[in-house]
C-alpha cells in the first residue's frame, strides 16, 4: 500500500488521487491516444459541396475540428459553387442588358 504525500492517508496501489484530500498521486491513467484520423480521399466531399452548397457548408462547420481535410474540401466545393452561380447571374444580367439595348435600335432603324 502507498501513502498520500499530502495528508499521509493510506491509498490503493495505482490510485490517481487520494480519497481523503484529493491530491493527485502521479499515477494518472494513460490518456487516450489522440492520433489523427485517416481521412482518405476528399474529392467526393468537394463535389457534394459544389452541387449542394448548403450541405457543404454544414459539413464544413461540423467537421472542421475532427476531419479538417474533408471539412476544407466540402467548404471549398460549396464556396466555388456559390461563386459560379453569382458569376453566372452577373453574365446573364449583362447579356439581358445588351439585348435590351439592341432591340429598340433594331426596331427603330
Amino acid at each position: 500500500m502507498a501513502f498520500c504525500t499530502n495528508c499521509g492517508n493510506q491509498i490503493e496501489e495505482g490510485a490517481s488521487f487520494c480519497q481523503q484530500c484529493g491530491t493527485a498521486t502521479g499515477n494518472a491513467p494513460a490518456k487516450a491516444n489522440n492520433q489523427p484520423v485517416e481521412e482518405g480521399s476528399t474529392f467526393g466531399w468537394g463535389v457534394l459541396g459544389f452541387f449542394v452548397p448548403l450541405v457543404g457548408l454544414i459539413l464544413f462547420l461540423i467537421w472542421k475540428d475532427e476531419y479538417p481535410k474533408r471539412s476544407k474540401s466540402a467548404g471549398v466545393g460549396a464556396l466555388v459553387s456559390v461563386i459560379a452561380v453569382v458569376a453566372l447571374y452577373i453574365l446573364l444580367f449583362a447579356l439581358m442588358f445588351i439585348f435590351a439595348m439592341a432591340v429598340p435600335a433594331a426596331v427603330m432603324g
